[in-house]
C-alpha cells in the first residue's frame, strides 16, 4: 500500500534562487507518527510549508521532485486546496487570537470549518486544562496553554494528516511532556496520522514510529524511531547523552572517521 504522504526527491527554492531543500524524500504511512528532526535552520519548517502549500506565500516553490498525498500530486498547490484535502498545519509560534477568550477562539474556528461538522468538545477532551480557562483571554494564557489551544483548534478541521511544527518550542519540560502526552493520545485514540518537525529529538522519538534527521536541507539519517534512539551519534548530538564535540550528525561521522585515521 502506498504511503499516505510521499515526498520524493524535492528541491525547494525561495525567490529568486535561494535553494533550501536539496533532494528531500520522506514517507508518512497512514496512522503513523513520523518525526523530522534537526537543528534550527535545517529546513524542517520549509518541508512542512512545501507539503501544506504555504511555501507559496513566502515566494517559494518546489522546483524538482514531487509531493503525493493519497496518490495525488499536490506540490505547489494552493494552501486552501491542500487543507480541503484534510492536511492541517499547526505552524510554529502558537498562532491564536490572543484578544479573544479560549471559548471565542474555538467558536471562531469552528464556524470557519462548519462544513466539516467540527466538535468543540474535542479540544477539551485532549486538552482538559483549557476547560477551566475557557473564559480567559488567550493572551493571558501560558505558552503551554496557548500551544495546546493551537493544536486543539486544528482538530476542529478534522484533519486526516496533522502537521506539527516545533510544538515544544519555548516550553518548560513539564509542559512539553503534557503536550506530547496529548499528541500521543490523538494518535492512539483517533488514529490520526502526524508529521512532526522538532528540535526536541528526545520527546519526538518517544512517540514517533519513524524518524528523519535533516541538516542543511538534506536528509542525513533515517530509520525506525527505536533504532534512532539507540544510534550512538544521535544519542550524542540530538539526545544530549554525552558531551558532543561540535557540529551536527554529519560532523559527528566525520569526526569519528578522523579519529580512526590519526
Amino acid at each position: 500500500m502506498p504511503a499516505m504522504l510521499e515526498v520524493n526527491n524535492i528541491e525547494v527554492v525561495y525567490h529568486p534562487y535561494i535553494l533550501v531543500l536539496k533532494g528531500i524524500s520522506i514517507q508518512v504511512p497512514e496512522k503513523s507518527v513520523v518525526a523530522v528532526l534537526g537543528p534550527n535552520g535545517a529546513g524542517k519548517t520549509t518541508l512542512l510549508k512545501a507539503v501544506s502549500g504555504l511555501i507559496k506565500l513566502d515566494r517559494g516553490r518546489v522546483t524538482k521532485g514531487y509531493i503525493s498525498y493519497m496518490g495525488e500530486r499536490i506540490e505547489n498547490s494552493d494552501p486552501e486546496d491542500v487543507s480541503r484535502r484534510g492536511i492541517v498545519y499547526v505552524v510554529e509560534g502558537r498562532r491564536v487570537f490572543k484578544e479573544l477568550t479560549v471559548e471565542e477562539n474555538i467558536e471562531a474556528v469552528a464556524y470557519a470549518w462548519w462544513s466539516k461538522n467540527p466538535d468543540p468538545d474535542l479540544v477539551y477532551k485532549y486538552f482538559p486544562k483549557l476547560r477551566a480557562r475557557r473564559n480567559t483571554r488567550v493572551g493571558y494564557l501560558s505558552g503551554g496553554e496557548q500551544q495546546m489551544l493551537a493544536i486543539g483548534l486544528a482538530l476542529l478541521a478534522r484533519p486526516r494528516l496533522l502537521l506539527l511544527d516545533e510544538p515544544s518550542l519555548g516550553l518548560a519540560p513539564k509542559i512539553v511532556s503534557e503536550v506530547y502526552d496529548s499528541i500521543r493520545r490523538l494518535h492512539e485514540e483517533e488514529g490520526m496520522t502526524i508529521l512532526l518537525a522538532e528540535q526536541n529529538a528526545r520527546k519526538a522519538l518517544e512517540i514517533a514510529d519513524h524518524g528523519y534527521i535533516i541538516e542543511n536541507g538534506k536528509i542525513v539519517l533515517e530509520g525506525p524511531a527505536e533504532k534512532l534512539r539507540e544510534d550512538k551519534d544521535v544519542k550524542e548530538f540530538y539526545l544530549g547523552m554525552r558531551g558532543a564535540e561540535a557540529g551536527g550528525y554529519r560532523q559527528a561521522k566525520w569526526y569519528r572517521r578522523k579519529k580512526r585515521w590519526v
